[in-house]
């Protein structure tokens, strides 16, 4: 019964949650997890009959094998939404993940580069590789326009408007936004599609993306966290910087900057302003000046 419910939830996040297949996949192995834990310890137990002990068991289990309280979050918050989706199918009347607890998380940020370190870092690609003039354009635009790193390797020719310098990007669940993109990503993205991407035979089905490896394919999400890795070598950068560094930076310096909250939402794709706040770590000073301002029983 565990993998026919799984099926017809990955349906249900599809089609009616219109989630991305990372996360369907990331929802669906947490799942996986918890179906292996009861056929393990209550083989005589179906989903259905399932209790929050049982669960609460389960969430025992991760801790004891020392798994990061960040994952357990993320692996409860799979469960959670697997027995909502049997609410919501009729299947069970009573939801007994409700209750279930995740451990308590501290805001831990991400390394943010600064200004001269970002100039420091884009200066380290080698230019005289046909690799270094894509790389240059794709670190330019995830800082440029505080891309996700999903979002930059799915992007296609068709999305780029360059004549008025904005990208549409299909976001989480497949949502579309527009975002401008800066002179110097452009300035860069035109080097590498019409003197490299030019020359380049891409492979079949791969002809509208963008960016592509050596065998006219997409890259991957871990291809552009390897290069990453290796230009911040290069560049003698020490912080631990990933393809999220550059989006959490561009947020960072917007808000420095004196942006509009609002504005930098919409442009970082979030559903809830709460989370542009932790992503641009704003001091208590800046907040309470936006509330003073514009909240309407200040």
């Amino acid at each position: 019964m565990w993998s026919q419910l799984i099926r017809q939830f990955r349906h249900y996040l599809k089609l009616e949650r219109s989630l991305g297949e990372n996360s369907i996949e990331a929802y669906t192995l947490d799942v996986q997890k918890l179906a292996d834990f009861s056929e393990r310890e209550f083989p005589q137990k179906s989903p259905l009959d399932l209790e929050l002990e049982h669960l609460r068991r389960f969430v025992n289990t991760l801790a004891a094998l020392e798994i990061s309280a960040y994952t357990q979050a993320r692996i409860i918050s799979g469960v959670k939404a697997f027995y909502r989706f049997m609410m919501y199918e009729d299947r069970i009347k009573e939801d007994p993940a409700q209750l279930l607890e995740a451990p308590k998380l501290g805001r831990k940020l991400p390394d943010t580069l600064s200004y001269p370190e970002i100039e420091q870092l884009l200066e380290a690609i080698p230019l005289g590789e046909p690799e270094g003039h894509r790389n240059r354009a794709m670190l330019e635009m995830l800082y440029s326009s505080g891309l996700r790193v999903s979002e930059l390797v799915e992007l296609k020719k068709s999305q780029v408007f360059a004549d008025i310098g904005f990208l549409r990007v299909v976001g989480k669940g497949n949502k579309e936004r527009l975002v401008p993109i800066g002179k110097d990503a452009l300035r860069y993205l035109k080097i590498y599609q019409e003197q490299i991407r030019v020359h380049q035979t891409p492979a079949k089905g791969n002809e509208e993306f963008v960016f592509l490896n050596r065998r006219g394919q997409k890259l991957t999400r871990v291809m552009i966290f390897l290069i990453i890795k290796k230009t911040a070598e290069q560049a003698g950068i020490k912080k631990n910087i990933s393809p999220h560094t550059f989006r959490h930076s561009f947020a960072t310096h917007l808000i420095e900057g004196g942006a509009d909250l609002r504005a930098v939402q919409e442009m970082l794709g979030h559903e809830s302003i709460t989370t542009t706040e932790i992503y641009t770590h704003l001091d208590r000073d800046y907040l309470r000046q936006v509330l003073t301002e514009f909240h309407p029983r200040k």
